[in-house]
């Protein structure tokens, strides 16, 4: 039996069940496509773009090792355009090297055959 692919709608709404949930490493072994790429405002003083699904992991566990405190960690629900979605995000942190952060940001995907292809960040 061949799986069916996942529509946009059906992505957003799996993505936006486990973000609610702050399950953003399931999110992307679920939900990333091999090669997906994550980009970043390009004067971002926090993190650096990364292509493929193992680099834009790694870009994400060295980030939350860095994370010494949370104070606030929210997401919206999705609003979905064609094969693209986007969230608001907001979180209040404590980053080593960095001391509190806090961040207001949209995340736009783009969703191709069933899977997230692209994640960009506006903040």
């Amino acid at each position: 039996m061949q799986n069916k692919e996942m529509t946009t709608i059906e992505v957003a709404a799996r993505f936006n069940a486990l973000a609610q949930q702050e399950k953003w490493f399931e999110i992307q072994d679920e939900l990333f496509a091999e090669n997906v790429k994550s980009i970043e405002p390009p004067d971002s003083p926090y993190l650096k773009d990364a292509e493929g699904k193992a680099l834009v992991r790694e870009k994400g566990e060295n980030w939350v090792k860095r994370i010494t405190a949370a104070y606030k960690l929210a997401t919206t629900e999705p609003v979905i355009a064609g094969n693209h979605f986007a969230i608001g995000r907001e979180f209040d942190i404590e980053v080593s090297e960095l001391g509190r952060v806090h961040i207001n940001e949209i995340i736009l995907y783009e969703v191709k055959e069933g899977k997230i292809v692209l994640e960009q960040f506006f903040y």
